[in-house]
C-alpha cells in the first residue's frame, strides 16, 4: 500500500521546473523594451506576433505598460506557487492494498487481481514500464485497469518492477525479458495451467512485444498500449536530443548503477516545459476538498513517485531506442537476437491514444503496421488518460476486456519463421 509523504518533494524535479517558470516569467518584463523597435531577431513564427503587440503597445505610455507587465508576471508567478504549496500539502493518500503476490524474484513481485474471480477466468499478465511504479494501472478505486478487467471476468495478474537493487542494477534488458519477464510467465502458467493475453502498457509494451516473440505458444494473444515503436516518426531530432542527455551522466551512472529518477524527469520535461506551470496553476483554483484536486494529487504523487533505470537498459533506452531507432530498425536485440515483430503470428491489438503527446502516435502505429493482421484501436484520450481519466472506462477498460474475452479460447501454436 502507498501512502503519502506529510510533505511531498514533487513536481520533479523541482528545481529545473522553478528555473523554467522563473526564467519565462522573468524574460517578460526583461525583454519589453526590445519588442517596440525590433530589435531582437525573433524567430519567424514569432515576427507576426511581436509586430501586432509592438503596434498595440504603441498606444500606451512605456511606464504604464511595464507596471501592467510585472502585475501580471507577478500574478502568474504567485498562481503557480500556490498551487504547487497547495499540493504539497494535500491530504490525499493512496489507500489501496494490495492484492496476493504469487511470485517474488528479486525487487519485482506479480500481483493476482482476480484470484477471487472464476476460475475459468482469461489470464492476463500486465507489463508497465520500467521507468514508472505499477500501480498507473491500479491509481484508486475509481481508475484502476486492473480492477476493471477483474470485473469483466478475467484474471488480470501486474508485475510491479520494484525498485532497483544490487541485482538488478547490473540488468540488461535481456534480464528484464529473457530472465525475469520470462520466469514471470512461467509462474502464471504454472498458476492457471493456461497461455495468458500479454499486456503491455507504454515502455512495457516493447518488453511484452519481445516476450511474444520469445514464447509464442504460450501465449494466447498480445496487446501494446501506447506503445512506441518507430522513434524517429514526428521528431527524430527531438528523440535524438533525448538520447544525447545521457552523455554528461556518463560518470554518474557508472559510479551509481542507475540513471536517477529526477533525471528522467528532466527528459520527460522537454516534451512541454510549461506544462508544470499551466497545470499547477489550475490546480491551485480547485477547490481543494473536491474529487477533482484528489484525483490530481494521485496522479501527480504517481508521476513523482518513479523508478531509476539500471545503467545498462538507460543506454539501451536512450542511445539504442531513442538515438539510433534501433526496434524500427530491427536492430534491437533481446538475448542475441532481433525483436522483429512482423514474424509474430498471435492475435494483436495495439491501442494508440489520439491525443498521446508523450508517443507520438505515428510511433505506436508503426508497431502496428510491423505486425501481420494486428488490429488497431484509437481512443480519443492522452497517454495517461488511456488509462486513468474518466474517459478510460468506456473508451479503454471495456473494449480491451471485450477484445480479450474474444480471444479467449486461442491457444497458439503459432512459430517464428
Amino acid at each position: 500500500m502507498t501512502t503519502a509523504p506529510k510533505r511531498r518533494q514533487g513536481p520533479r524535479p523541482l528545481a529545473l521546473h522553478l528555473s523554467v517558470v522563473l526564467a519565462t516569467l522573468l524574460s517578460c518584463s526583461a525583454g519589453l523594451p526590445y519588442s517596440r523597435g525590433g530589435w531582437l531577431p525573433w524567430r519567424p513564427g514569432l515576427r507576426g506576433r511581436v509586430s501586432e503587440f509592438a503596434a498595440l503597445a504603441a498606444g500606451y505610455d512605456p511606464e504604464v505598460l511595464r507596471q501592467a507587465v510585472d502585475r501580471e508576471v507577478r500574478r502568474r508567478l504567485d498562481a503557480i506557487l500556490t498551487g504547487i504549496e497547495r499540493y504539497r500539502h494535500h491530504a490525499y493518500a493512496r489507500d489501496l492494498a494490495d492484492p496476493p503476490t504469487v511470485w517474488r524474484e528479486g525487487a519485482s513481485r506479480l500481483l493476482d487481481y482476480g484470484a477471487d474471480g472464476p476460475a475459468d477466468g482469461m489470464p492476463v499478465l500486465l507489463v508497465p514500464s520500467l521507468v514508472n511504479r505499477h500501480y498507473i494501472l491500479d491509481l484508486s478505486r475509481e481508475r484502476s485497469l486492473v480492477r476493471a478487467l477483474a470485473g469483466y471476468r478475467l484474471r488480470p495478474l501486474l508485475i510491479d518492477w520494484g525498485t532497483p537493487g544490487p541485482l538488478e542494477r547490473r540488468y540488461t534488458l535481456t534480464d528484464y525479458v529473457a530472465g525475469r519477464l520470462d520466469r514471470a510467465l512461467d509462474a502464471v502458467l504454472a498458476l492457471t495451467g493456461r497461455p495468458p493475453a500479454v499486456v503491455g502498457y507504454c515502455m512495457g509494451g516493447l518488453l511484452a512485444t519481445a516476450l511474444a516473440q520469445r514464447r509464442p505458444r504460450d501465449l494466447a494473444a498480445l496487446v501494446a498500449m501506447a506503445t512506441p515503436w518507430d522513434f524517429h516518426a514526428e521528431d527524430a531530432a527531438l528523440a535524438r536530443r533525448a538520447a544525447a542527455v545521457l552523455a554528461p551522466f556518463g560518470p554518474m551512472l557508472e559510479a551509481w548503477g542507475e540513471l536517477p529518477v529526477d533525471a528522467i524527469q528532466s527528459l520527460f520535461a522537454q516534451l512541454d516545459p510549461w506544462l508544470i506551470a499551466r497545470k499547477f496553476a489550475q490546480f491551485g483554483r480547485m477547490d481543494q476538498g473536491s474529487a477533482a484536486a484528489a484525483a490530481f494529487v494521485a496522479l501527480e504523487d504517481w508521476l513523482n513517485d518513479g523508478v531509476a533505470l539500471p545503467a545498462a537498459v538507460a543506454r539501451d533506452c536512450l542511445a539504442g531506442w531513442y538515438g539510433r531507432n534501433d526496434p524500427s530498425q530491427n536492430n534491437w536485440l533481446i538475448a542475441g537476437m532481433p525483436v522483429m515483430p512482423d514474424r509474430l503470428r498471435l492475435p494483436t491489438l495495439v491501442m494508440v491514444p489520439a491525443r498521446d503527446r508523450i508517443v507520438p502516435p505515428a510511433s505506436a502505429l508503426a508497431l502496428a503496421r510491423a505486425v501481420p493482421g494486428a488490429e488497431v484501436q484509437r481512443p480519443p484520450l492522452g497517454h495517461i488518460g488511456m488509462v486513468v481519466s474518466a474517459g478510460a472506462e468506456a473508451q479503454v477498460y471495456r473494449p480491451l476486456a471485450g477484445w480479450l474475452q474474444g480471444h479467449a479460447g486461442h491457444i497458439s501454436h503459432s512459430t517464428i519463421i
